[in-house]
């Protein structure tokens, strides 16, 4: 038997029409629907790209609460918590982020 494919939902946290991912309001039937009928995937945390703002915590606040919520309804944990950049990854950390994204602080910033 195969393992599982571990994955995160993407929300669009700021529902921007730019970015790709679930409103959170449509996370939890898809998250139920996901833990309920697809028994090689598991849905292992959230992920977001925030809208660009001078104070990223209220967008890293909004998903650490949806995850919060998403678990004591669908009674599974979510232990990862992808968000944050280079930019902001003290911020992120701070608002319980497990994974953040560090390649421009790595690499510089990407050429025009």
């Amino acid at each position: 038997p195969s393992s599982p494919i571990h994955t995160m939902l993407q929300v669009n946290i700021g529902g921007e029409a730019s970015k790709s991912g679930v409103v959170p309001e449509d996370a939890f039937p898809l998250a139920d629907a996901i833990i309920r009928d697809c028994p090689d995937v598991n849905l292992c945390g959230l992920m977001t790209l925030p809208p660009k703002d001078n104070d990223p915590t209220r967008w890293f606040t909004r998903l650490a609460s949806l995850r919060d919520e998403l678990q004591q309804r669908l009674g599974v944990p979510f232990t990862e918590l992808s968000m944050g950049m280079s930019g902001d990854l003290e911020e992120a950390i701070a608002c319980g982020s497990t994974m953040v994204r560090v390649g421009t602080a790595i690499f510089g910033p990407r050429p025009e």
